[in-house]
């Protein structure tokens, strides 16, 4: 199938344009800013060549006004669009892009993460270079693993970042 992929321009992490997975799973995408149109880029594309689906990598990033026009995509130009991203941020708080996505999606899939207690993670803490916990700052920060745990919604609200064990282990090895 012919995807036409996307990811945000921010997104730094790797080459600008590029979709890279933990796994090692690399692709090129065409990297979109606030400004930029879906609809009339997606039929532009596909006034040239055939696209049988839009793939966002992301799309937490995304504005209101691109939700919209994705929902544009699937209903006048008949091409499904899978859009993956975060519901909320490191403040608990949800993107633009996620609240509009959630609220305007025919259908949604989690993917489900878990947290080191071993229930469903739902929330993103974010750490500084030291591992402490921010609880303040802008609400989009570039990262991965170096910079934010995905934990459940109390191991989040307490800033809980290990399991009970490993913190036991560690004040026992701190004592002796």
């Amino acid at each position: 199938m012919e995807t036409l992929l996307f990811i945000p321009a921010i997104d730094m992490r790797h080459k600008k344009g590029i979709i890279a997975s933990r796994i090692g799973l690399v692709a090129e995408a065409y990297p979109f800013e606030g400004s930029f149109n879906f609809f009339d880029y997606i039929h532009e594309v596909i006034s040239r060549c055939s696209i049988n689906c839009v793939l966002i990598d992301e799309a937490q990033f995304l504005t209101k006004q691109q939700v919209f026009e994705l929902t544009r995509v699937v209903d006048e130009l008949k091409i499904p669009v899978l859009a993956y991203g975060l519901r909320s941020d490191f403040m608990g708080e949800p993107f633009e892009g996620s609240k509009y996505l959630l609220a305007w999606a025919d259908e949604m899939s989690e993917i489900k993460t878990i947290c080191h207690c071993g229930r469903k993670a739902t929330m993103n803490l974010r750490i500084d270079e030291n591992g402490n916990v921010l609880r303040e700052g802008e609400q989009i920060e570039i990262g991965g693993n170096e910079r934010y745990i995905a934990l459940c919604r109390q191991h989040f609200m307490n800033a809980q970042t290990s399991s009970t064990k490993q913190i036991v282990d560690q004040l026992v090895y701190q004592a002796a």
